[in-house]
């Protein structure tokens, strides 16, 4: 199956990715452990939203190809949360 990622999605990893270069910026300049640690934060929420998106986007494309062919949702719902928390 292939997946279309919206653009929006891409824009959000751009973002991540800037926030990423920000960071190695500061450790670079030697800011302190609390700015460094506070950015990475930041990186850390905005992946963590970036993977729920993507997996509630996909999760409704798995359950509508699922109940088409007549299976089990609930298994594909599981799926979907066990992704979710292996990412964490």
């Amino acid at each position: 199956m292939d997946y279309n990622y919206n653009e929006d999605l891409k824009r959000r990893l751009r973002r991540i990715e800037g926030q990423v270069r920000g960071v190695l910026r500061l450790m670079d300049e030697g800011k302190s452990c609390k700015e460094v640690v506070s950015q990475l934060s930041a990186v850390r929420n905005a992946s963590d939203r970036a993977i729920a998106q993507i997996v509630a986007e996909n999760l409704q494309q798995c359950i509508l190809e699922e109940q088409s062919a007549g299976g089990n949702t609930d298994k594909v719902v599981k799926e979907a949360i066990e992704l979710l928390v292996k990412s964490r």
